[in-house]
């Protein structure tokens, strides 16, 4: 069984940092790409960024020069450095991990509960 926990979220004024962490546990053979998204209340949930195990990055234009998506592949851990926050990044954030639990298995999605990062004065 895999999981997937978030951290880091909470509440944080305009212009301000938050990162955030997602450790990912169970079993696991490897895992692919690692990503965060978010889904503000009555919108789609929409990728935040994402990052390869080589450490190819990709970004949603709306985070581009703000948000720094990275990874500790010995430790299966995701990070995501949250700087200049607006309050339109206010959402709940998840953390996705693409990964093959067996090296017969194809790999698989996993998803985090999700961790609330709220941008208000």
């Amino acid at each position: 069984q895999v999981q997937l926990v978030e951290s880091g979220g909470g509440l944080v004024q305009p212009g301000g940092s938050l990162r955030l962490s997602c450790a990912t546990s169970g079993s696991i053979f490897s895992i692919n790409v690692m990503g965060w998204y978010r889904q503000a209340p009555g919108k789609q949930r929409e990728l935040v960024a994402a990052i390869t195990t080589g450490g190819s990055t990709n970004y949603a234009d709306s985070v581009k020069g703000r948000f720094t998506i990275s990874r500790d592949n010995a430790k299966n851990t995701a990070y995501l450095q949250m700087n200049s926050l607006k309050p339109e990044d206010t959402a709940v954030y998840y953390c996705l991990a693409n990964l093959r639990q067996d090296w017969r298995t194809k790999s698989m999605d996993y998803w985090g509960q999700g961790t609330q990062v709220t941008v208000s004065s």
